[in-house]
């Protein structure tokens, strides 16, 4: 094991997986000479060269176009969109393209993409840089949505979405890349995609989360522990495709629900979840299902934005509810 911040765990299954398959491409904005803007693919370049690791024009089309070709080819494409808002310059080739190729050529290509992406807020970033688009991208027959929370699973998720013969979003929170820090075993990692994990245990209600906000309700879960409560935290690691047994389970266990995530409520995919809770586990709830999420407003500037973003207070409050302690 050796502590890395989530950055570094992404970076090194990077040079793993492209040391291990002469196969492997990454392409995006400055991810080659510059290491991409936050230095995530650093070193890259120097050490695979520029026909393995190669600079793209400022067209998001282009560069999720581009990995349907490669993939035909037998490449296995690792893409890098800057920020998540900038993919809605890539959905016509993302749900029209990469997600299609497959069903479009009767399985005769294994479209073997993932596509990276930062995403999330607590930044302070420009307009479109923090939008959370994960729920969008969920409903994309074809995809897998990948958001891991640690840097262990970043490491282990990213190895795995890269060996998938199927095309991954693989969605990075910008307040991970350098905030969080764990023990990331050391070598060949993987963690399979479609398996939540326990983040903390309890039995009083649960708190469903993916991504940062993982982060957030594992320090909710502390500071309400010492009121007396004990509140589970469990971290879905991947929206497509979703561990429901694990989702009944903590159902089942703690009969009490909190769903938080950052992207606008309506439409949002924390609403899939709690339509999961229902169909799974309806006799096992004592009570509604409490969501916290972003508001329905463009992504705000970023002097007020820790007014929009789900933190520990909101969603503690959101526990006292459930459980009727407020």
């Amino acid at each position: 094991m050796t502590e890395l911040n989530m950055l570094e765990a992404i970076n090194e299954c990077l040079h793993a997986e492209m040391g291990r398959d002469d196969r492997v491409i990454v392409l995006g904005e400055d991810v080659a000479r510059t290491g991409g803007v936050f230095r995530v693919t650093e070193g890259l370049f120097e050490k695979f060269g520029e026909h393995r690791v190669v600079d793209m024009p400022l067209a998001e089309g282009a560069i999720a176009g581009a990995t349907v070709g490669l993939a035909i080819a037998g490449m296995v494409p690792v893409a890098e969109m800057q920020f998540l808002g900038f993919a809605y310059q890539a959905m016509h080739q993302i749900a029209g393209q990469v997600a299609r190729l497959r069903y479009r050529t009767r399985g005769r290509f294994d479209p073997a993409i993932t596509i990276r992406a930062p995403f999330g807020g607590g930044v302070r970033t420009p307009e479109l840089h923090s939008d959370s688009l994960e729920g969008q991208l969920a409903n994309v027959p074809g995809l897998k949505v990948v958001v891991p929370a640690t840097a262990a699973d970043a490491k282990g998720l990213l190895a795995s979405s890269i060996r998938d013969p199927d095309p991954v979003m693989f969605l990075e929170p910008l307040r991970g890349y350098r905030g969080i820090r764990d023990d990331v075993p050391d070598g060949e990692h993987l963690v399979p995609l479609g398996s939540a994990r326990t983040a903390r245990p309890g039995s009083d209600a649960v708190v469903i989360a993916w991504s940062h906000q993982v982060e957030l309700a594992c320090r909710a879960s502390d500071r309400l522990a010492a009121e007396g409560l004990s509140v589970r935290v469990l971290d879905l690691r991947s929206l497509v495709p979703l561990d429901i047994a694990a989702i009944a389970e903590a159902v089942d266990a703690c009969g009490r629900v909190v769903v938080t995530e950052e992207s606008p409520q309506t439409g949002g995919f924390g609403g899939e979840v709690v339509a999961t809770v229902v169909e799974e586990s309806f006799w096992s709830l004592e009570a509604p299902v409490v969501r916290v999420s972003g508001f329905d407003v463009p992504y705000p500037v970023g002097m007020v934005e820790d007014r929009y973003i789900p933190d520990e207070d909101r969603i503690a409050a959101a526990v006292r509810r459930v459980l009727d302690v407020a």
